[in-house]
């Protein structure tokens, strides 16, 4: 997976990102996917990648018919720069993404800015 991050600058504070998944097999994603993408992020050093939600969607409101989400994963990292250095290193996709990509049939990913009014 290449990353690239358009119109984000450097040093400019935490982002988090919007997972939005359709399992394959969601025991090999919590079970396996998480702590390989855990063990990745401790081997790289980076500090401050955090859970903020694990939320199942329980119906489409406004979304098309095909769209069918089964849960929702909001996770912090410290900066846009921190999650493309993972995203990006060669130890994340030998240990972490063959699993996500057996845990996920569909995913899709936002990056976001915490706005606040």
């Amino acid at each position: 997976m290449k990353i690239t991050l358009p119109n984000i600058e450097p040093g400019q504070g935490p982002v988090l990102m919007l997972n939005m998944i359709r399992f394959r097999d969601k025991k090999v994603y919590f079970e396996q996917y998480i702590p390989a993408f855990n063990q990745v992020v401790q081997q790289l050093g980076i500090e401050g990648v955090t859970v903020k939600l694990v939320s199942e969607v329980v119906a489409n409101i406004v979304a098309d018919e095909h769209e069918q989400w089964d849960e929702i994963v909001v996770v912090e990292y410290p900066s846009a720069e921190a999650f493309a250095t993972i995203a990006q290193s060669e130890i994340y996709h030998e240990i972490a993404n063959p699993l996500r990509e057996a845990g996920t049939a569909e995913l899709k990913l936002f990056m976001t800015r915490q706005i606040d009014f």
